[in-house]
């Protein structure tokens, strides 16, 4: 799918970040929020039970155009993570696809069921646009999400993967950097792009 990316490390379970707000605050309402999490619900239980989903009305801003991952922890181990880089379609829609593909269509795990559903926890990380880093001093781990661009290899970390496993700025360059495929040190090559976004995350 034109677009989709993937969260977090392969193999590596999510970790608690013991609280601390990683990312940026976009300001939606708590109501948004909570709205955004019935959404997803709503997705994956409409498939896992054979039902039609349920119509829902969303305020405008959620009829704006950003990208959006939604992750999937079930036994507080990663289940799914999948997302749009770009607002490709409305935030509320984006959702709620990200919640099909992370549910039963992320490559890395099999499909959730029904038993599992009941352990599963949500979490939403609506993006910024992306920018170009020239200077990688400038990445703020905690804040910034990582994009690698090195040819056809392309590899994406949200901000709060830097901060659920202790990584410093170089760290998380070559984690970003290992998701593309690229050797660790690829970040420092010429013909690697760098890019930042931020997420808010909740």
């Amino acid at each position: 799918m034109k677009g989709l990316g993937r969260s977090d490390n392969e193999g590596i379970g999510m970790k608690a970040n013991c609280g601390k707000k990683v990312g940026t605050d976009l300001h939606f309402t708590d109501e948004e929020r909570t709205l955004m999490k019935e959404l997803v619900k709503e997705t994956i239980e409409s498939s896992l039970f054979g039902r039609k989903e349920k119509p829902m009305a969303v305020p405008q801003k959620l009829k704006e155009k950003m990208g959006a991952f939604v992750c999937l922890k079930t036994y507080g181990q990663l289940k799914g993570c999948i997302g749009h880089i770009k607002g490709f379609l409305p935030l509320d829609e984006t959702i709620r696809e990200m919640a099909r593909q992370a549910a039963f269509h992320d490559p890395r795990f099999a499909p959730l069921d029904a038993g599992e559903w009941k352990a599963t926890e949500i979490e939403i990380s609506v993006l910024t646009p992306m920018q170009k880093v020239e200077n990688v001093e400038d990445i703020r781990v905690g804040v910034h999400g990582l994009y690698i661009e090195k040819g056809s290899d392309t590899g994406l970390l949200l901000p709060q993967v830097a901060v659920e496993y202790g990584w410093d700025r170089t760290t998380f360059l070559e984690y970003a950097c290992m998701k593309a495929g690229l050797d660790k040190d690829a970040w420092k090559s010429k013909g690697t792009n760098i890019y930042v976004f931020s997420a808010d995350v909740f």
